[in-house]
């Protein structure tokens, strides 16, 4: 059995649990969108011609802090902070419904703990990874 065969086939064994289809999903949104925040912040800020250090003495945070959340693989800042840093570049943080195929694809499975087409499942969320990475949804 090839590596990708074996890859689907123990992830459609995996997403038979409920809880694993929730954490699976919003994991996956969570990143996607906490990367597509912070890309947006990152490039309002260098478009402004702000230094890291200038920017964490607007929101009063530790130049070093402000170095870490730009510059780790993985950040998990809070919505207040991300607020803070969005208002004092010039932006505020606003929400967004998902469009007909995100719904379906993405929050039934997140509500439901249930996935009818795991292929399809993934592919949505590699298009949703995608379109929240891309400069023009920034």
């Amino acid at each position: 059995m090839t590596n990708s065969r074996v890859f689907w086939k123990d992830l459609e064994q995996d997403l038979q649990d409920p809880e694993f289809v929730r954490e699976y999903v919003a994991e996956t949104i969570r990143i996607a969108t906490i990367d597509s925040v912070m890309n947006a912040l990152e490039s309002a800020r260098t478009t402004l011609g702000l230094s890291k250090a200038e920017l964490a003495r607007a929101v009063q945070v530790e130049p070093a802090a402000m170095r870490r959340m730009f510059s780790v693989e993985q950040p998990n800042p809070t919505l207040a902070t991300l607020s803070q840093i969005a208002a004092a570049l010039g932006m505020r943080v606003t929400l967004e419904p998902f469009d007909t195929a995100d719904e379906r694809a993405i929050a039934e499975p997140l509500r439901s703990g249930q996935v009818r087409d795991v292929k399809r499942l993934v592919r949505q969320l590699e298009v949703f990874q995608n379109r929240s990475l891309s400069p023009l949804h920034s």
